[in-house]
């Protein structure tokens, strides 16, 4: 399927990393000049998500060099591995990953949003977690929930625009993920499985907006309405 990427302009914050290398490949293999920023990177575009003076620049330089930014991808987030689990319920740290998870994906999006709306045409897709839909967590449900929440408040305030917003919610990400599904997991999925789903949600094709997507099983026994 041709999904009509061609001469589109993508920037994938984080694209320096697991999933966002992945997305990046796949973006360009439909033929989209493709953007990568990260807080450090020899090869992209130097991009800190928590600071805001660093998201205006970066923008303004793809802007300025581009003309344009038809899709935003944020895959920004430090790796749930990075957490401390005997700190899940504390305060300093679930306050630190809210930020550095739903924060930085507001601040790159509120940056890119006004040349979306002027174009009248954007595609925003951001990276979150099963772990969102589950309790016995606290750092990993609210840093997840509250990136969800922002996609779907960003996704409402621009419904007519042209301008479409979704959440990717993964369960663990494996190269070679596992068919099967235990009770209380989410399944397991692939950094090229998820680049394909948000390269599909970050063409023309798709008018997929405000919606929470979970890719590999959405977590067994668990319903959501």
């Amino acid at each position: 399927m041709d999904l009509q990427l061609q001469h589109r302009v993508a920037l994938v914050v984080g694209g320096t990393g697991l999933i966002g290398s992945a997305v990046v490949r796949r973006l360009r293999e439909e033929g989209a000049t493709v953007v990568a920023a990260s807080r450090s990177t020899t090869d992209g575009t130097v991009l800190d998500g928590r600071d805001p003076g660093s998201v205006r620049q970066a923008v303004a330089s793809v802007l300025a060099e581009h003309g344009r930014i038809d899709a935003l991808v944020v895959t920004a987030a430090p790796s749930a591995q990075t957490l401390d689990p005997a700190r899940n319920s504390d305060a300093d740290q679930v306050i630190e990953a809210f930020d550095a998870k739903a924060m930085v994906f507001l601040r790159v999006a509120e940056a890119v949003i006004p040349g979306m709306r002027e174009a009248g045409y954007g595609r925003i897709v951001v990276l979150s977690g099963q772990n969102a839909f589950v309790t016995g967590n606290i750092t990993g449900s609210v840093r997840n929930a509250a990136t969800i929440l922002v996609a779907k408040n960003l996704a409402d305030s621009l419904a007519g625009t042209g301008v479409t917003v979704n959440a990717v919610s993964p369960g663990i990400v494996s190269e070679s993920p596992a068919a099967e599904v235990q009770a209380g997991t989410a399944g397991q999925s692939s950094p090229q499985q998820i680049a394909d789903l948000v390269a599909f949600l970050a063409s023309p094709l798709s008018a997929v907006s405000g919606e929470s997507i979970a890719i590999g099983h959405r977590v067994r026994g668990v319903t959501l309405l």
